[in-house]
């Protein structure tokens, strides 16, 4: 058997821990199917002494983790510690600079410097891999990369935030409000204590950029993704949308769109959707991921499983792990860096589709009646209208479902009520996603 492919490990949190055990565990058969052994020589975290439950004496330490790139005991290094810039960012930068291959989790790293990042491994002429930063243990990279690879992508979209999806199926489930259950999830362990980058959209955005540029060959681009959370989403507004035909998911969206004059255009976007119960992404509960992919000649295809812990996280750096052993380098972004597209954002105000909308508004005689006179006069077409008197002086709720329509009449709706006093807090617009 050849020489082993000797491995540098910065992180030791809950994936960093999963990938020792998993290597451990399942040292033999990784080494049958990598056609070498894959063995860990050295380590980084930012306390030596904390106990995580398992030995780390065996491994040799680096208190900088930036020099684990330049070590000559390393063939590649796995990054696991996070954030879009600082260390992890170093650490990558000074991997390629030495010759070495590094696999990450690290979809903020990727969204936002995915580009350079992937120029500096081609001209290095090593992997970067990274199949772990999109949802957890489910192979979406590897799927769109390889799986699907003589199909043109129309449109990739899903669950891509598992703490996201567990709240509002909780919520679904109980009929507890957002604040509630978002506690329950933040002592389960399922949310940060800050955990703003989930329930903004912020890390769904992160991994939408990825597989938008995988799916479509283009530059990885983060910035024009529009991202929307879940903060406002309502008992009231999943009864509601139940009672229609439907479950709330926050979706994340990709697709490409060629404008009047000929030019491919990227519209990307993180929201919370109304999902259609006959949908396959409906019944998606708790923490788990989806991804929904659809190609010209292979159809739809739904990659689902766990999107995050050790186990799954794990599995999926050691799977791009064992690629490297066997020698599989390949593009990171499925086609060469000069061959990307550096496609513009899409105008979303021409995009067609049916929304619900939901207002909290002073009860008081006209409400209604200026409600659907802005809508009108912006050309939105109401489908249904539901009020629900709230307690004595308390505002009222008013939601509708529109006709299919574009987007741009929803916007001009909105600007026409917008500082009226008739409403209590800025109105919620989620779009509805069919069968």
């Amino acid at each position: 058997m050849s020489e082993p492919l000797r491995i540098a490990l910065a992180g030791l949190g809950t994936v960093g821990g999963g990938v020792i055990r998993l290597i451990e565990a399942n040292a033999d058969l990784i080494a049958r199917r990598a056609g070498r052994p894959i063995v860990i020589t050295t380590v980084s975290a930012r306390n030596r002494q904390k106990d995580r439950g398992f030995e780390v004496s065996r491994y040799a330490w680096e208190d900088d983790m930036v020099i684990l790139g330049e070590r000559p005991d390393v063939d590649v290094v796995v990054e696991l510690v996070g954030g879009a810039d600082g260390p992890a960012l170093a650490l990558a930068r000074t991997t390629f600079e030495a010759g070495k291959a590094l696999v990450t989790a690290n979809k903020a790293m990727i969204a936002h410097h995915g580009v350079e990042l992937a120029t500096k491994a081609e001209a290095a002429k090593v992997a970067l891999k990274f199949e772990a930063a999109v949802a957890g243990g489910i192979p979406v990279i590897k799927g769109l990369k390889e799986g699907v690879a003589a199909n043109e992508i129309a449109r990739v979209y899903g669950i891509l935030n598992g703490t996201c999806n567990y709240i509002l199926s909780t919520m679904e489930d109980t009929g507890r409000d957002f604040a509630d259950v978002l506690a329950e999830a933040q002592a389960k362990g399922y949310a940060e204590a800050d955990p703003t980058f989930d329930i903004d959209g912020i890390d769904a955005a992160h991994k939408l950029s990825i597989l938008s540029s995988i799916a479509f060959g283009t530059a990885v681009d983060f910035a024009p993704v529009a991202a929307t959370g879940i903060r406002r989403v309502l008992a009231a507004d999943i009864a509601q949308a139940d009672a229609l035909g439907y479950y709330i998911r926050l979706i994340g969206m990709a697709e490409t769109e060629v404008d009047a004059a000929g030019n491919r255009r990227l519209f990307q976007r993180v929201h919370p959707h109304l999902v259609h119960r006959d949908h396959p992404l409906a019944h998606v509960d708790g923490a788990t991921n989806a991804v929904v992919a659809e190609g010209n000649f292979v159809g739809r295809l739904l990659f689902q499983g766990a999107g995050a812990g050790d186990g799954p996280t794990a599995s999926a750096v050691v799977a791009d792990l064992i690629d490297i052993a066997r020698g599989d380098i390949g593009a990171p972004f499925s086609i060469p860096v000069a061959e990307l597209d550096h496609a513009a954002p899409a105008d979303v105000g021409h995009r067609t589709g049916k929304a619900y909308i939901r207002f909290n508004v002073a009860d008081r005689p006209g409400v209604l009646a200026e409600i659907t006179a802005a809508m009108r006069d912006a050309g939105v077409s109401i489908e249904s209208l539901i009020q629900k008197g709230g307690a004595d002086n308390a505002p009222v709720m008013v939601s509708m479902v529109t006709h299919e329509g574009p987007e741009s009449a929803i916007s001009e709706a909105l600007r026409l009520l917008d500082g009226s006093p008739v409403l209590a807090e800025p109105p919620l617009v989620m779009h509805i996603l069919g069968e």
